[in-house]
């Protein structure tokens, strides 16, 4: 980006604020809402396109390879992360399939391959007319891509069966973990305001409906709650065991897991299952009803909980991909098999709703003091 003086409109609080000049190292926070609006850092381009490609390289070499392993009463289960998806579809779990794939598999892809091509393309010098809707589709797939979330749900998912079975990580699980670690230097890399300006895609501000965004917040936040009761009253997932069937709600794996001592993790699912998602929904409706009756008070301290239910609201998915990830791995005919309950969809339906209405909350409405 060029050191000219120039306007940065913050999408936050619809401030404009204009620099001079951006030294290295140096940062821009918008003065109102305290967003960071940009941060020169030195090549960062050039560091761009090299995390995102060799990101993409390890996510390739996760593919092919033995994933994890589980073996049990003589016997051995051991997946790859598409065998896992095959496993999910043979047995008729679609779209838990089809959600893990995008989450963790296509989405990330996308966003990667599409940074790299553009960063690439500003390098050498070849920006094209369609730069702009590129970069618009990579800042709007980031929240959706959930790699890293996957991860802690495999290790999660370890503790859960640790004490049934052995279990060992193959050649796909550390290339994996390197595919998370290149793709999260690339997201610290990427600073919005500059990739939009080198690749030529400055987006004017787009001046939505105050109406609309609070109708279309609040029902999403209905959806959400009315999923929200049978993700937590059916069962998340079926244990057969020896002959033995048990059925396991929300809260009852997390005292399981309690009683059986393994009280971090119980303290993780408990957090991310029931804490974030009750902490989310209470935030949205809050914040929504505060602009929808026009009591703009203390913007700065509603602007920075807005900003929490951004952040914390995909970890919720950490149960879902534990369902996933134990129905792929443990498949032992009568000796024990998994199987995902109803509330796994459920709850995956919370998740979601609950990301797209914090996406339909206009935050700009929090700074304006009328009520029209």
């Amino acid at each position: 980006m060029d050191n000219q003086a120039h306007t940065i409109h913050c999408h936050e609080c619809a401030a404009n604020v204009r620099i001079e000049m951006l030294p290295p190292k140096h940062r821009v926070i918008c003065p109102q809402c305290r967003y960071l609006l940009t941060a020169k850092r030195t090549n960062a381009v050039q560091k761009v396109a090299l995390f995102s490609l060799t990101s993409l390289l390890f996510l390739l070499l996760s593919l092919p390879f033995e994933f994890i392993s589980f073996s049990a009463a003589g016997k051995t289960q051991s997946i790859s992360i598409p065998s896992g998806l095959a496993v999910l579809v043979s047995n008729q779990y679609l779209i838990l399939a089809i959600i893990e794939s995008f989450f963790i598999l296509f989405i990330p892809a996308i966003v990667l391959g599409t940074v790299f091509y553009l960063s690439m393309s500003v390098l050498l010098n070849k920006r094209q007319p369609y730069h702009r809707r590129l970069t618009h589709m990579v800042f709007q797939l980031l929240p959706w891509s959930m790699a890293e979330i996957f991860l802690i749900s495999v290790l999660v998912s370890l503790v859960k069966i640790i004490s049934l079975a052995d279990v060992s990580f193959g050649p796909s699980f550390f290339t994996f973990c390197a595919f998370v670690g290149f793709s999260t230097l690339t997201v610290v890399h990427l600073d919005e305001h500059e990739f939009r300006a080198i690749t030529q895609a400055l987006i004017k501000p787009r001046h939505k409906s105050r109406q609309k965004s609070i109708n279309q917040t609040w029902g999403l936040l209905i959806v959400a709650c009315l999923l929200y009761i049978p993700a937590n009253l059916w069962p998340i997932m079926k244990t057969q065991f020896l002959g033995q069937s048990e059925l396991s709600t929300i809260l009852g794996g997390v005292y399981l897991l309690w009683e059986s001592g393994s009280y971090p993790v119980a303290i993780i699912i408990f957090t991310a299952s029931v804490v974030v998602p009750v902490v989310k929904l209470l935030i949205l409706c809050w914040l929504n009803a505060t602009v929808q009756h026009g009591i703009i008070k203390k913007p700065e301290q509603k602007m920075s909980w807005y900003r929490l239910t951004e952040l914390i609201g995909k970890w919720s998915m950490v149960d879902v991909f534990v369902v996933a990830i134990l129905v792929s791995l443990v498949q032992l005919g009568g000796t024990m098999s998994i199987y995902p309950g109803p509330a796994a969809l459920a709850f995956s339906g919370v998740v979601i709703v609950t990301m797209f209405a914090a996406h339909s909350f206009d935050s700009k409405l929090l700074w304006k003091t009328d009520s029209r």
